[in-house]
């Protein structure tokens, strides 16, 4: 990366001003796994306007997004090699089923881990655009494999809470389709990672990947569901952390606790792929 320390930390992402519609809303609720029982009460509120229409929470992330900002000219960043390593959700009041928002996002602290790349930690608001009131606050860290050795960066990263040391009390399978990320790329993230097998070889994939906020969405659904939080405003914040992709088609099997701690598994290689916790209202 071309930018220096400094530079990154003060580096001024431009805001985002972005209209979205009920069409927008429903489009994401079926790229994250909604809708693939057509007698599911509680996925047709997402789906179908004429039982709702209701936002997903984890809609937040996707709203004034502001793109692959790492690939302006001057940055320098490889994005073949980045990953998507941990995602926060933090929602002040129920999303609105269409509207128009402002996203201002910054960087907020870079990690180096030399060999094993930069770890860059971001925040966004996000703001109704008639009022300027707070919707929701998201955090993400992203994990870019081929930038490290920057110096005057710290060397620490933050902790992850750890699982309880029981047995879940729950567990589900959630299974993803192969077109999956195809469909979610529509949301705005057009990362060729998730589209491309040349670039996904290049990266080191066998294959295209999901996106990792994809599987946070699902995994967050599947979570709300088990801990019976399924009405508008129970959801209050998630945290997830990821460590392994997901390929599209796969079946993610996720353990609840009843504290909201969770862990997703992918079954049919045995590989943990998410672990973190959900908080409701």
């Amino acid at each position: 990366m071309r930018l220096s320390y400094k530079e990154l930390l003060n580096y001024d992402i431009p805001e985002v001003r972005q209209t979205y519609t009920v069409c927008d809303s429903i489009l994401y609720a079926l790229s994250v796994g909604i809708g693939q029982d057509p007698l599911d009460e509680f996925d047709l509120l997402h789906v179908d306007e004429q039982f709702g229409p209701r936002t997903l929470p984890t809609m937040a992330v996707m709203l004034g997004y502001p793109g692959f900002w790492l690939n302006a000219p001057g940055i320098g960043a490889d994005l073949t090699r980045l990953l998507h390593g941990e995602q926060t959700v933090t929602l002040m009041r129920p999303l609105p089923a269409y509207g128009e928002v402002v996203g201002k996002t910054r960087v907020v602290e870079a990690v180096d881990k030399a060999d094993k790349g930069l770890l860059l930690y971001s925040e966004k608001e996000l703001r109704d655009a008639r009022d300027g009131s707070l919707l929701a606050v998201t955090a993400a860290t992203h994990v870019l494999r081929g930038d490290g050795g920057m110096p005057g960066a710290a060397t620490e990263a933050r902790t992850v809470a750890k699982l309880p040391q029981t047995p879940p009390q729950w567990r589900c399978n959630v299974q993803s389709r192969p077109e999956q990320a195809l469909i979610y790329r529509l949301n705005g993230d057009r990362n060729p990672l998730h589209s491309d097998p040349r670039m996904a070889r290049k990266a080191g994939f066998d294959k295209p990947i999901l996106h990792g906020l994809c599987t946070f969405a699902m995994v967050s659904n599947a979570v709300a569901r088990l801990l019976g939080k399924t009405q508008e405003g129970d959801f209050r914040s998630v945290s997830m952390r990821f460590s392994a992709p997901v390929f599209p088609g796969e079946t993610l099997g996720i353990d609840v606790w009843k504290d909201g701690s969770f862990r997703a598994t992918v079954e049919e290689r045995g590989v943990v792929v998410a672990q973190g916790q959900q908080i409701n209202r």
